[in-house]
């Protein structure tokens, strides 16, 4: 295995270095034969162009004007100035034990359901320190809009204010405002919600996504990349978050009945820019976006659906073929990422074994690219540990690349579309971004969908103590989380 490793690692530096290894030669012999007559024939090329000026000044406007089309025309690096995730107060903390003990506060649940969601609960990655709302924590489950609102505020509030805090960006700065919640869409909508209580600027350009799942934080960096395209010196306010007061199931369905034991409190605030200015204290610069979109097919679009289960509580029901779905849908992905980050090497051993099972119709296993030649670090929704199991098989990454992901689950839960950004930031905490590092986060939605971003750091990321949710307790971390074989649905 060893020698594999090493074989596999020689051929990359060969192949990427390829072009110089042959370029060396030719350079030597170029060298050779440069001489004197050599300097004679520039010289008499100088002198050529002197006598020729009006040809000279229109090559040089046709190659000015072609530069600077390419300039204008040529996308604005969009930068993420900083990130920040929320984390509740220790009212809100509740073991797993604890978090059962309210939902079993619904007297609907029957004990075949109390059993189901206990056995769930020992295998899904949670850890003894996750977040609830309020709303679930009293004698008796509120799931009020009143509640409901209070706890989005919370969060929203929470990780607005301390990033606003940490970047010193004023509010009248921010030019466009993001924001994705998929369950919890009131009216006025919560973009709106941002807007009054901020006062941000009158001609603030707001968005309000809803009903995407759990991918919908990169959705949103994707329309954020989009628009600071057209809208120059300009700042992006990124808010994801979800609301649990108004989506705990008291059914009796197990398909629905999986999201009590895995959704927990939690929220980011990201701040994009394409100012010149900021690259010098930013912390990464985006790369690419790659989304992935499976909604034409019935099996894909039926495999996350919110709605009455036969009782008429209203719940998100879980397809046992979601473990399917996902990989189908992120092999769509990661066909379309790969020739974009992946080196030549990779790229040349991926159509090789194609041609040999396509065209020679040889019965041997489809090449899957090493992404961890492309990638420092990697941020995987934290959806739950089966699906954070099979990606790690199907990437053949290793521990300590599921490491982030793993944790934030275990310590945090499932925050929805913000657990990235729990992700980037444990990675932030242990000092392992350094300049240069590519991150790649990747995340799954209703619908079905697939979506993946790829960052850059530009230089050797410290975590502060204000904006990062693990500095107090990042050297409990990491813990080992038993591997179980997840209970069918």
């Amino acid at each position: 295995m060893a020698e594999n490793s090493y074989m596999k690692l020689l051929y990359h530096h060969f192949i990427s270095n390829a072009i110089y290894l042959l370029l060396a030669p030719l350079l030597i012999l170029a060298s050779n034969h440069f001489s004197a007559s050599t300097t004679d024939n520039l010289h008499s090329l100088w002198k050529g162009m002197q006598s020729n000026i009006p040809m000279v000044i229109i090559c040089v406007c046709i190659f000015g004007f072609f530069t600077s089309f390419y300039i204008l025309n040529h996308p604005k690096p969009v930068y993420l100035v900083d990130f920040s995730c929320y984390k509740p107060g220790e009212a809100h903390k509740v073991t797993r034990e604890a978090s059962l003990k309210q939902f079993f506060l619904n007297k609907h649940f029957t004990k075949e359901s109390q059993a189901f969601q206990r056995k769930m609960m020992e295998r899904c990655g949670l850890g003894e320190k996750t977040y609830l709302p309020e709303s679930l924590l009293g004698k008796e489950i509120d799931s009020s809009m009143v509640e409901a609102r209070k706890e989005t505020m919370m969060v929203i509030f929470g990780a607005i204010d301390r990033l606003f805090e940490t970047t010193g960006v004023k509010t009248k700065d921010i030019g466009v405002l993001i924001v994705n919640c998929s369950l919890y869409n009131p009216t006025p909508s919560l973009s709106a919600l941002i807007i009054n209580h901020y006062k941000l600027r009158g001609n603030v350009i707001s968005y309000n996504l809803g009903g995407m799942g759990c991918s919908a934080g990169l959705i949103s960096v994707d329309l954020a990349k989009q628009t600071l395209q057209v809208h120059r010196n300009c700042y992006a306010l990124i808010v994801s978050t979800e609301n649990i007061t108004l989506n705990g199931y008291l059914g009796n369905d197990r398909s629905m009945l999986v999201t009590n034991c895995l959704f927990r409190v939690g929220g980011a605030a990201i701040l994009l820019s394409n100012r010149p200015s900021d690259k010098h204290r930013s912390k990464y610069v985006l790369t690419n976006t790659v989304r992935t979109q499976k909604g034409a097919y019935d099996h894909f679009y039926n495999c996350v659906v919110q709605k009455e289960d036969d009782d008429g509580y209203l719940g998100v029901s879980l397809s046992k073929d979601l473990m399917s779905v996902a990989g189908e849908v992120l092999k769509a992905n990661i066909t379309t990422l790969g020739p974009l980050v992946l080196p030549m090497s990779e790229q040349l051993l991926f159509m090789v074994v194609l041609f040999l099972r396509k065209v020679l119709n040889l019965k041997i296993k489809p090449y899957i690219p090493d992404f961890k030649i492309a990638f420092e670090h990697f941020c995987i929704h934290a959806g739950g540990r089966a699906v954070l199991d099979e990606l790690e098989k199907n990437l053949n990454l290793r521990s300590w690349h599921m490491e982030p992901s793993r944790m934030t689950l275990y310590r945090f839960g499932n925050t929805s579309s913000s657990s990235l950004w729990y992700e980037l930031a444990y990675s932030e905490a242990k000092g392992r971004i350094k300049k240069g590092d590519r991150v790649w986060q990747i995340a799954f939605g209703s619908g079905f969908k697939c979506n993946s971003a790829v960052w850059r750091a530009l230089k050797e990321v410290k975590a502060g103590e204000k904006e990062n949710p693990w500095i107090d307790e990042i050297n409990d971390f990491p813990v080992l989380v038993p591997k179980m074989v997840p209970l069918s649905l």
